[in-house]
């Protein structure tokens, strides 16, 4: 093998690694920043120049092995170890960036987690204040037909009683055509029925009103 060889390999050898320099500064850029996805092309650029250092590296240990000096075979050591330390810090940063991407996916899914439950706690409260509303409207409504039910019981009891004193009112009229002396008797009797009378027609105007207001609210 001729020398020229041997320099032209480690002129390779020295590009890829001052290439490889410029491409770990800018990953080391990208690390640093929120991830764009522009790093999967990053990656690829530098496991791509990783192989060929290799290969070249593997090209000069080769041409050590066959006879070179202990010269070269320092200077093959030093490029080994330039390999290996890009390797070793490229797998390092990739790790660092997995985790990276790893934890802001999992903040995206608490966040969106937390917007839905604070969407279905709104939802519960709307629904909550409908039911309540509901069961107030429920219990009014309630109360009212228990004041119409009042109301139309006393009506009831009013009637039968006006009907009472109509029939007892009658039958004292008859009487007070043969014994005059109880026509006393007789008027505060109609004085009595007059004042049931205005009861009678008070309540019913209560009663008809109580409907009215309870047929609105329907």
């Amino acid at each position: 093998m001729e020398a020229s060889s041997w320099d032209a390999l480690r002129k390779q050898a020295r590009r890829l690694e001052a290439q490889l320099d410029d491409q770990m500064i800018a990953y080391r850029k990208l690390v640093s920043m929120k991830s764009d996805g522009s790093e999967n092309d990053i990656e690829s650029d530098i496991e791509r120049s990783l192989k060929q250092l290799q290969q070249v590296n593997s090209q000069m240990q080769t041409w050590v092995s066959s006879g070179g000096s202990e010269v070269l075979s320092h200077t093959l050591t030093r490029h080994m170890e330039i390999l290996q330390d890009l390797t070793q810090e490229f797998y390092r940063l990739r790790s660092s960036l997995r985790v990276k991407q790893q934890h802001a996916s999992l903040l995206d899914l608490r966040d969106f987690d937390r917007a839905k439950f604070d969407v279905e706690e709104a939802s519960d409260s709307a629904d909550q204040a409908l039911l309540r509303e509901q069961a107030a409207i429920s219990r009014s409504t309630g109360q009212m037909d228990n004041v119409i039910s009042q109301a139309q019981a006393t009506l009831g009891a009013l009637m039968t009683q006006r009907s009472t004193f109509g029939g007892i009112t009658t039958k004292i009229s008859n009487v007070s055509s043969r014994l005059p002396s109880i026509n006393h008797v007789l008027a505060s009797i109609r004085r009595k029925k007059s004042m049931d009378t205005i009861i009678l027609s008070l309540v019913a105007s209560v009663c008809a009103f109580l409907m009215f207001i309870y047929w609105l609210s329907k």
